[in-house]
């Protein structure tokens, strides 16, 4: 990954919560902040809520998420940018090692980083691991308890003690991505610790990524609902044109797996499955990009992907 931050430097911690100077005007604040945890903490369902449209993909798999997205939040007196990290977790491949690589590499960049730890599920030891890494950055770290609308409040208060007593956090803030409990607290804590700093986006830009790295995920993301559990991990997708023809998109792109009998699978009986995951994918894709989109699918094997330096180029990682 290039440079999260581009090239603004800065430390992350000093005491930067709260204005500055007695009654004057508050200060512009902007940052980047991310979310971490263990795979399928509510990472991105977060950063979606958070930024008030679909930027990250998300899916009941772990480790969904494969590229480091940066979604901008635009408020009067902030600029919050979020980005999206993959899960950190125990790698068992070539690209495993390199996700894990990303991950580290934008905690050490980031100004605040929310630690993720769902309401509904005991703290682990890879929460214990994790927060460990964390304590040897600059970064100021809140622990975020997601999915609180799962649990009952006396459940809630249980787990909120639990993870105060994990280390040492700016602040501990319960939150819902699905009902929008207590997001804009979040939000407000998590800019309270960003640098006083102009604005690093223009007021119109939602996401600096390439419409084709969006256009590829939501079309993994279609791909992911329904599969087998070992298969999740086996699908990239490359978008390999994108031709706007009038008001229509024309897209051609092409689904990876490691194995021909993972293809079948994908493909589904008489394809069934294929065109199920293009009206899926196209309807998304339509929402992101205003116009009307004809997409074309395709399913190719490139053998062991995942664990050939060769192939993960060629898939973009």
């Amino acid at each position: 990954m290039s440079d999260v931050r581009g090239g603004r430097a800065g430390d992350a911690r000093g005491g930067r919560g709260g204005d500055v100077g007695g009654g004057g005007a508050r200060p512009y604040r902007a940052g980047f902040a991310c979310f971490v945890g263990r795979p399928n903490a509510g990472k991105s369902t977060l950063t979606n809520a958070i930024v008030g449209t679909k930027i990250a993909i998300t899916s009941n798999k772990p480790q969904t998420t494969r590229h480091v997205i940066r979604a901008v939040l635009h408020r009067p007196e902030s600029q919050l940018v979020l980005v999206d990290t993959p899960g950190l977790h125990r790698p068992r491949t070539l690209l495993g090692e390199r996700l894990n690589d990303l991950v580290r590499s934008t905690w050490s960049e980031v100004d605040v980083i929310g630690l993720c730890i769902p309401a509904d599920e005991p703290v682990g030891r890879g929460d214990r691991f994790i927060t460990g890494e964390l304590a040897e950055l600059k970064a100021t770290v809140l622990a975020v308890v997601t999915k609180t609308d799962l649990v009952d409040k006396k459940r809630l208060a249980e787990q909120l003690l639990a993870v105060s007593e994990l280390g040492e956090f700016a602040a501990v803030v319960p939150v819902s991505a699905v009902s929008g409990h207590q997001l804009d607290t979040l939000v407000d804590v998590m800019t309270g610790y960003l640098p006083e700093s102009p604005q690093l986006y223009p007021d119109d830009m939602l996401t600096d990524d390439p419409e084709q790295v969006l256009v590829a995920e939501l079309i993994r993301e279609a791909a992911l609902e329904g599969v087998r559990d070992e298969l999740p991990h086996s699908i990239a997708v490359v978008v390999e044109e994108m031709i706007p023809e009038g008001n229509l998109m024309k897209i051609y792109a092409d689904v990876y797996v490691e194995r021909p009998s993972q293809k079948a699978i994908v493909i589904g009986h008489r394809a069934s499955r294929l065109k199920e995951v293009g009206t899926t994918a196209r309807r998304q894709i339509e929402e992101l990009l205003g116009t009307r989109v004809y997409l074309d699918l395709h399913v190719r094997v490139a053998k062991d992907w995942q664990r050939d330096p060769k192939q993960l180029r060629k898939l973009g990682f």
